[in-house]
């Protein structure tokens, strides 16, 4: 695991099997975005198998064994689909490619793990939810800086249990760093990746629609620019938007490819969760100039101000969730219109952006 290149940050967990060995089994395809390392250990230390890999260019195939040498190599992906033993298909695809494996996986009667962003477009959007009515196969989604990310996850169960009362904004920031010499080609091409907005902004509307406990939104504004990076004319190094929830609550968030050099993380990613009783701040991958640990959580209410450092103390349930989701056609690890409304959402945000630069 990186923490200085997002690109490959795959955090790991305590093992915390939900199923017996054997129970269920996973396969993973599509390894344009190292995102899939941190997909298969969430799968893996949640009590999956992982069976299968396939990708289409052997050296990544290569590295992804290297790292899980038990996997088998498929000569195909219908080899992985006609296999009647693989419950689920998890996949980091380049993001336009991702609706188009997915409809597959769906079809052959798989469940569907994708990294972020599960789309590009709102056609695909449609087409991914008619699948879903049809086939009745989960489409599941790999909002990592939440569902990964031990100070969030608790953040969320004292949202739950009322700690801040009522939550009625969210603040975040999601800089990146870009270290573009060792992106993909697809990386710089707008109709590849989405755009700043759909890409790495989705983290953040999802993460105010899960906080907020909103169902829908509406995006009122939203801006996109390349201050930085001018030999790459298609990257978008900077967007913001601002939304209103269906109850009420509001959002403002920037994402931005300038982390410099100097962080000790690949990104400062911060949320500001505010309640009528409280606020709660996140500090997830380092405290500038304080810790160069992660998942800080600060804490103010009628009782006072605490800080708290979470790392190694939580865990990610969220995989283990999903895993009986997938076993017992449940829907608590995260709702299906949940994750394709934070991607709608994104989209949306990404289309009416004004271009500043």
């Amino acid at each position: 695991m990186s923490s200085r290149d997002g690109m490959n940050y795959a955090p790991t967990g305590k093992p915390k099997p939900v199923c017996s060995p054997g129970e269920f089994v996973f396969a993973a395809a599509g390894l344009e975005h190292g995102h899939i390392y941190g997909m298969c250990n969430g799968l893996l230390e949640a009590g999956g198998v992982l069976k299968w890999v396939y990708d289409e260019d052997p050296a990544k195939i290569a590295a992804f064994r290297k790292t899980y040498p038990g996997v088998r190599e498929a000569r195909s992906l219908e080899e992985i689909l006609e296999d009647p033993e693989v419950h689920m298909v998890a996949a980091a695809a380049i993001p336009a490619d991702r609706c188009g494996l997915g409809l597959r996986v769906l079809a052959a009667g798989k469940d569907y793990f994708t990294d972020k962003p599960p789309f590009t477009t709102l056609e695909q959007i449609q087409e991914a939810r008619r699948a879903c009515r049809d086939t009745q196969r989960k489409y599941m989604v790999y909002y990592s800086e939440r569902l990964h990310s031990e100070c969030a996850v608790f953040a969320g169960q004292l949202v739950r249990e009322g700690a801040i009362g009522r939550v009625v904004q969210l603040i975040g920031a999601g800089p990146h760093r870009v270290n573009a010499p060792a992106r993909p080609d697809w990386f710089f091409r707008k109709e590849r990746y989405g755009g700043i907005l759909c890409d790495i902004g989705c983290h953040q509307v999802e993460q105010f629609l899960y906080f907020a406990g909103c169902k829908d939104a509406k995006v009122v504004q939203s801006k996109v620019a390349n201050y930085h990076h001018k030999q790459y004319p298609e990257l978008e190094d900077f967007g913001d938007a601002s939304l209103i929830g269906d109850n009420g609550a509001t959002c403002y968030f920037r994402v931005d490819w300038l982390t410099p050099d100097g962080l000790g993380v690949w990104g400062d990613g911060r949320t500001i969760i505010l309640g009528t009783e409280g606020y709660i701040e996140l500090r997830k991958y380092i405290d500038v100039a304080r810790d160069r640990r992660g998942n800080h959580l600060y804490l103010v209410d009628g009782k006072g101000a605490r800080h708290l450092c979470v790392d190694g103390q939580v865990g990610y349930p969220f995989f283990g969730e999903l895993i009986l989701d997938c076993l017992n056609r449940t829907e608590r690890a995260m709702s299906q219109e949940h994750a394709f409304k934070a991607a709608e959402l994104s989209i949306q945000a990404q289309r009416m952006a004004i271009r500043i630069e």
